[in-house]
Parts: C-alpha cells; structure tokens; sequence
C-alpha cells in the first residue's frame, strides 16, 4: 500500500502520528504517510478501524458495548456518507470486536466478505508464545488456534497444535494442567497487559500486520479472523473467528478444519454468547 492517512477525532495526534512514521519510513519501506479525514475514505483500498475507548482491568471486552457502539455507528455513518471504493476492504479491530464487526457487516453497502474483524488473531499469537515460551521452543515452530470470540467465550484449539509438527503430548512434561494454565493466561492476557502497562501494543500491531500484509499481497492464507458466518460449523448470522482464507477480496472462504466434539461444542456456545449480546444491541438501538 503506497500512502497511509491516519484518521483520528484528534487531529494533532493523527498528525504527529503520521510524521513518526514518516521519521521512519526510510528504514522501513516507500510509503508515504499524512493526517487526513473522511475525504480519504473513496480511495482507499483498506479501511482498518480502530477507534475504542480502552477496556478497563476489571471488565470484559463484552461490557465495552456500551461505550463503544455508538461510536462506532457514528464512524459507520461517516463512511457510508462519503461512499467506500467498490472493492475495498473494511478490517474492524476496534472492541468488542466481534459485535462490532457484525454492525459493520449489516450497516456497510458492501459484500459480507470484504467486512471482517481482527478477531482471535491476536490471541492465537499470545497462544502460541506462550505455549512456545513454556517448551522452550521456537516461537514460529508452535501451531496452535484460538476460535470463537475475542473475549471470555474464546475456544483453545488443542486437536491440531504442534511444536515442530509434533503433537504437544509428545514433549516433556507436557500435562493437561499446564495446557489449562496455559490457555487461562492467554485468556487473561488482555487485562494482564492493562494491568502492566496500560493496553496491549506490539502484539496488537504485529496480528493487525498479519491481515494487511494477507490482504495487500492477496496471501491467501488461513487466518482466525472474524466474519459475519453462513454455515460454518452450522454457524449462522454471527461474526465469529473460524479458520479464513484472507486475500485481496478478503474473505475468501471459511474451512472447517477438523475439530474434537468439546472444541466444536465450544465453538457453538461462544456463537450463542455473542448472538445474545448482538440481539441486546440490536433491541437497544431500536429502542432509541
């Protein structure tokens, strides 16, 4: 992507924002970057929204929901004003993600595909570096998925993980109690890092880095991202994180890998939690 325009409420930020890019730009590539507003919105090939007040330590990212919808319809009503670029791509990392990428999804004139959330990405990652962390291992040698939602419902994909292709049960003092420590700090990683220093902020970068990068270079590869789903995994009307294929038409199908019966299980009562929240949001804005 050839020029970056940050949009934000503050324009200042986005500015200076802009020019610590641009301080680097020569030891990272040829982008061009600059502040700018709504105007920007027709001719751009990607739209990541990431506007969101933060989650407190105490709260999940489900309790955000009311500080956070209207807000985000406000910048769903400015992007349908000015018209989105036939083809372009909505990437929704603002939190609850999940519920917000369904608003996007039914509010946006544009094909569901071309609509998807961060989803469990940044888990997955967490998930993995700390699996990795715990064998000793090299990171990028650990395959492991988080599904579901991007909260407290998320589900560990234990059935296909793997160190160097190798089942995790084939490692030292590899144990299901370690594995359910495990995934409990990764499901707490999010108010572990508020607690710590305020927010999450590479981690965050780099799994929002993974879904460009997918879409800009038409990657196609199998991501868990979220989306507004049609069958998969017998899941229907809810965005949810399954396994995706992202390219440059966003998404491009969904697989559905094999999973054990509790992980299948789980996956479907993550999608319950969150059609209950979506349909809570949708009775609350009929109500206005």
């Amino acid at each position: 992507m050839r020029e970056i325009a940050m949009l934000d409420a503050n324009t200042d930020a986005a500015a200076g924002q802009a020019l610590d890019l641009l301080h680097g730009a020569p030891s990272m590539g040829d982008q061009a970057f600059y502040s700018g507003g709504y105007e920007q919105i027709p001719t751009s090939d990607l739209i990541c929204i990431t506007a969101g007040l933060r989650r407190k330590s105490d709260e999940s990212r489900l309790d955000l929901i009311n500080r956070n919808v209207d807000l985000f319809l406000g910048i769903l009503a400015e992007i349908s004003k000015v018209g989105v670029k036939p083809g372009a791509i909505v990437l929704v990392v603002s939190n609850p993600v999940d519920v917000l990428t369904h608003l996007a999804a039914q509010r946006l004139d544009l094909p569901a595909k071309q609509v998807l959330g961060l989803g469990t990405q940044l888990d997955t990652l967490r998930f993995r570096g700390l699996i990795a962390e715990k064998l000793n291992a090299a990171p990028t040698q650990v395959k492991a998925l988080i599904l579901g939602e991007h909260g407290d419902s998320m589900v560990p994909i234990w059935s296909s993980a793997t160190n160097g292709g190798l089942p995790l049960d084939k490692f030292p003092n590899w144990n299901p109690q370690l594995a359910g420590e495990l995934f409990a700090r990764t499901k707490s990683s999010g108010a572990e890092m508020i607690k710590k220093k305020g927010g999450a902020g590479f981690a965050v970068g780099v799994a929002i880095k993974d879904v460009i990068e997918a879409i800009a270079l038409d990657s196609r590869v199998l991501l868990p991202v979220s989306s507004l789903q049609n069958g998969c995994y017998g899941l229907r009307e809810v965005a949810i994180s399954v396994p995706t294929v992202v390219g440059r038409g966003g998404v491009l199908a969904h697989y559905e890998i094999e999973l054990w019966p509790k992980e299948i299980q789980g996956l479907k009562q993550s999608a319950n939690v969150l059609r209950e929240t979506i349909d809570a949001v949708q009775k609350r804005l009929a109500g206005k």
